[in-house]
């Protein structure tokens, strides 16, 4: 059980912080990626390393594993098609068309509409303030869209599209965040985390070998690799590692108060890797989103101490 936050040392809030900052940065740093990399090639690398990171604590873990039943091989299969294949795919396409910023804000919806699937697929209950932050996280993309001007700093991409894309990457981040809850009920999360990132290495090599030949490496610059490296064993397996560290010795409202910290770092390192103009429709609608996490986090704190 997780401890009494009070007793929580300030190493476990520092946890849960860089665990969410470090999620965040996947934004900015995916449109990185997707300049110098071909999707399903990218895609893959990036697992590739996650699963090597990853691998010690599934190793570490292996009598556990040893004992998976169907039921936790077909959640763990379905993180890793959903949940990371997926999200993968749906992130690096919608990246090549919105710029960082945007697809920061469209990322910072994630919490809202997890809530909204634990709502209709875990029969959870919704309450008026989850739905008042489900419907704060639309009004926010409804912004950006109406507000024009979503698009990357060259004008190119159809941001339509290129947000759409992002969302389809949300619906992916939160089937990973509720599959993942199912199957924690008998593994440890960062195992999960490492056998699923395994299954979607596997998931994307026929698709990143087909990519290879068409693939000039000697092109992609020194900074490009380290994006590619940084989203991988960064973002994915660093990130979890942090986060799972801190949520384990925290209440569930302790740990939700830290999901703010995510959009921010996402917004932020768009602006300073990505060099992007600021536009005020941006920051409106940030602020919509933003105080749909707030929502979400101050309900999930509310729930916890009852």
């Amino acid at each position: 059980m997780p401890r009494n936050n009070r007793s929580a040392p300030l190493s476990t809030y520092a946890s849960l912080a860089l665990g969410m900052a470090v999620f965040g940065s996947g934004t900015p740093v995916s449109k990185l990626v997707t300049s110098a990399f071909p999707v399903f090639l990218g895609s893959g690398l990036r697992m590739a390393l996650a699963a090597l990171v990853l691998l010690p604590f599934v190793l570490a873990d292996r009598r556990n594993v040893r004992r998976f039943d169907r039921r936790d091989w077909l959640l763990t299969t379905a993180i890793a098609a959903i949940g990371m294949f997926g999200f993968s795919v749906f992130m690096l396409f919608g990246m090549q068309q919105v710029s960082g910023v945007v697809g920061s804000v469209v990322m910072s919806t994630t919490p809202a509409v997890t809530a909204l699937g634990a709502f209709v697929f875990l029969r959870e209950r919704l309450g008026w303030i989850k739905a008042a932050a489900v419907a704060l996280a639309v009004a926010g993309v409804l912004v950006l869209q109406l507000g024009g001007k979503s698009d990357g700093p060259d004008g190119g991409g159809n941001p339509l599209v290129g947000m759409l894309l992002v969302f389809g990457a949300v619906c992916s981040e939160a089937a990973y965040t509720l599959l993942g809850k199912r199957a924690s009920e008998h593994a440890r999360p960062v195992t999960i985390a490492g056998l699923a990132a395994i299954i979607a290495t596997l998931l994307f090599l026929p698709f990143a070998i087909h990519q290879w030949p068409d693939f000039e490496a000697g092109r992609a610059m020194p900074r490009d690799w380290i994006a590619l490296g940084w989203w991988g064993a960064g973002t994915m397996a660093l990130g979890s590692v942090l986060w799972y560290r801190g949520v384990s010795k925290v209440p569930g409202g302790t740990a939700a108060g830290f999901m703010g910290v995510m959009p921010v770092s996402a917004l932020l390192l768009s602006y300073l890797l990505l060099g992007e103009p600021f536009v005020w429709i941006h920051l409106i609608g940030f602020a919509i989103v933003f105080a749909s996490v707030l929502l979400i986090a101050r309900e999930h704190a509310r729930e916890s101490s009852e």
